[in-house]
């Protein structure tokens, strides 16, 4: 006898608490995403001393920080916030490969972009229906 598994999609409800969980979330990366940019738009001397050690040129800086910016402006606005997450995974992600090139200190340089992108999603997927049923955390029967 063959089993067949009921993969059923069914409305997803999400509890006040989830939602203000991610919305709490959400708003710490938002809020370092927003510090980070604004730091090299403004091209502060420790970001540029920072940006030019890990060997971009100081002229780049700024689009870097204008691509931050634009991310995460995208992450922040509900209609388009999951293009955002994706968007900040991209760009983390160019962060732990700049500071893997430089072999920088693993948990301080290199895992802290990876740490934001979890909490980004993790944010994300708390308060956003439409993530959780793109991803539904599947239960077993009986359990």
């Amino acid at each position: 006898m063959e089993k067949i598994i009921d993969l059923t999609i069914k409305p997803v409800s999400i509890s006040k608490k989830s939602i203000w969980t991610g919305r709490i979330i959400s708003t710490i990366v938002v809020l370092f995403m927003l510090f980070d940019s604004i730091t090299k738009l403004l091209m502060l001397d420790a970001v540029v001393e920072g940006t030019t050690q890990i060997g971009y040129p100081v002229d780049v800086i700024w689009i870097i920080g204008l691509i931050l910016l634009v991310c995460t402006l995208t992450y922040i606005n509900p209609r388009t916030s999951i293009l955002g997450a994706i968007l900040l995974t991209g760009y983390l992600g160019g962060a732990v490969a700049s500071n893997l090139r430089i072999t920088a200190p693993l948990f301080s340089h290199i895992l802290a972009p990876v740490y934001i992108g979890i909490l980004a999603w993790s944010g994300l997927y708390l308060r956003n229906k439409h993530l959780r049923l793109l991803f539904p955390l599947l239960k077993r029967k009986g359990k």
